[in-house]
């Protein structure tokens, strides 16, 4: 008998919500956080990199965030990536050190920051959809080439649905902390 490996779906769910998690964490919702600019990705050296490995980021003030870019030719394509975020942030460069003010939140920020939040939510339950997709197709198949009964396929499409719909739930909630996070004066 073919037997899914639940673990490892888990795994990949959690990974899933790891992502997201680390998503979140770029969407500020008050003072100012090095982890806000961490999920920004900079064209640099004919690949796409995450900013930290270009430069140091650090939060000298509540409402300021720096970085300071290794390498003096990078500063313009690594100031143009955190202008080009969804954050709508304006950074000013000064040498190879970014300064990165951080306005406070209007409303219609605030309602642009949960929209934000709702896409990268939507994107984690996509994944995690797409992983239940792809366990279901390999117990079908287990059943069509007679390794499986037709009632162990079913345990087992219920099993994943039951792991599915659990994380589901961890992304919605996940969502809704955010949110509450972000739209709090």
């Amino acid at each position: 008998m073919v037997e899914l490996d639940i673990d490892d779906i888990q795994r990949r769910m959690d990974a899933s919500i790891a992502t997201l998690q680390n998503e979140f964490m770029g969407l500020r919702a008050g003072r100012a956080s090095t982890g806000m600019l961490e999920p920004i990705m900079v064209d640099a050296y004919g690949s796409k990199m995450p900013i930290n490995q270009i430069g140091n980021i650090s939060a000298p003030e509540p409402r300021l965030l720096t970085v300071s870019v290794w390498d003096a030719a990078m500063t313009p394509i690594v100031e143009k990536a955190i202008r080009d975020s969804d954050l709508g942030l304006n950074p000013a460069s000064e040498g190879n050190l970014i300064r990165v003010p951080i306005p406070v939140l209007s409303e219609e920020r605030r309602r642009d920051m949960v929209k934000v939040a709702g896409r990268y939510a939507e994107g984690c339950r996509v994944a995690i959809r797409n992983i239940r997709r792809d366990s279901i197709e390999k117990v079908r198949k287990a059943e069509k080439d007679g390794l499986i009964s037709e009632d162990a396929r079913h345990m087992q499409e219920n099993n994943v649905q039951k792991l599915t719909d659990e994380f589901v739930k961890k992304v919605d909630d996940a969502l809704s902390r955010k949110e509450k996070e972000i739209t709090h004066v």
